[in-house]
């Protein structure tokens, strides 16, 4: 039976519900400013980039520590996944590290077979219950103090994100007027509405991958695998493949299985940015 606390913890607000609706409305925007060759490739180059830095940095670096960076290379994951407007990289990985530890049981703070679909999609991070930052599960990166910046100061990399595009877009509207473009034109396709697909393409692994796709592994949590979603997600769709081996930096353990952040990592490592990848173990990764 649900506790008062838990009860509290569960109430939806509007002080946290108002970032993720401000940017939602953001996106009607678009009604009024058009569309242009322009804008879209801005739009797909800010969902890619901060995709990845979410992806291969606040989930494979920060939650997991699948491979090793620099100091600086951390910081700038940290302000790209920070720019998209999920909170910072601290509070990210204590979640996600809680959600191991307690995948799909009633400690679980968004799995769908304990909570719902919708619950575990958005309605989590509309509460006050959830927040605050568990630093005792992040005393590895908390003990950065531009991280722990980035933690108290969230606002700031998406901000940034949006005067940067709105100044880019004045910018084009004048030097290239040929491209169609305008500020506000690349403040909503470029921020707005890159943000809001981001914000469900990246939600979904923790709904959709723990109820629709197939299971490799019979692990002791629902999660699933599925192509689709691997590439919205660059390879977070492999998400069964995940919770059978999660501290490693490859999810799509096939030839097929198309990971497309761990491309990225790979790279990164060709370049000397990042080294000590972790890769899963030859019998996990051949396994049926």
């Amino acid at each position: 039976m649900a506790t008062d606390a838990d009860k509290q913890a569960r109430q939806v607000t509007l002080r946290d519900s108002l970032p993720l609706l401000v940017v939602h409305v953001g996106c009607l925007g678009a009604l009024g400013c058009g569309f242009s060759a322009s804008a879209g490739v801005v739009m797909a180059a800010t969902y890619a980039a901060r995709v990845f830095a979410l992806t291969a940095g606040f989930h494979r670096y920060f939650s997991h520590k699948s491979y090793r960076t620099s100091r600086f290379l951390q910081f700038v994951l940290a302000v790209v996944g920070t720019s998209a407007a999920q909170l910072g990289p601290l509070w990210w990985a204590a979640h996600h590290r809680w959600h191991h530890r307690y995948a799909d049981t009633g400690a679980d703070i968004h799995s769908p077979t304990r909570h719902g679909f919708w619950w575990a999609h958005i309605g989590w991070l509309l509460c006050r219950g959830h927040a605050a930052t568990r630093m005792d599960l992040v005393r590895d990166f908390a003990r950065y103090p531009e991280l722990r910046f980035l933690n108290r100061h969230p606002y700031l990399p998406p901000l940034a994100l949006a005067v940067g595009l709105f100044a880019a877009g004045e910018w084009a509207a004048r030097a290239r007027p040929a491209w169609g473009a305008t500020g506000l034109q690349w403040l909503v396709w470029g921020f707005f509405v890159s943000t809001v697909l981001v914000y469900h393409a990246t939600f979904c692994i923790n709904s959709l991958m723990h109820l629709w796709g197939t299971r490799r592994f019979a692990t002791s949590d629902t999660s699933r695998n599925n192509l689709v979603l691997a590439l919205l997600t660059m390879g977070e769709g492999w998400h069964n493949n995940h919770h059978r081996y999660p501290i490693c930096a490859r999810q799509g353990f096939r030839w097929w299985e198309i990971d497309l952040s761990y491309y990225g990592i790979r790279l990164l490592d060709a370049f000397g940015l990042v080294w000590d990848i972790r890769e899963p173990p030859k019998e996990i990764r051949t396994a049926t």
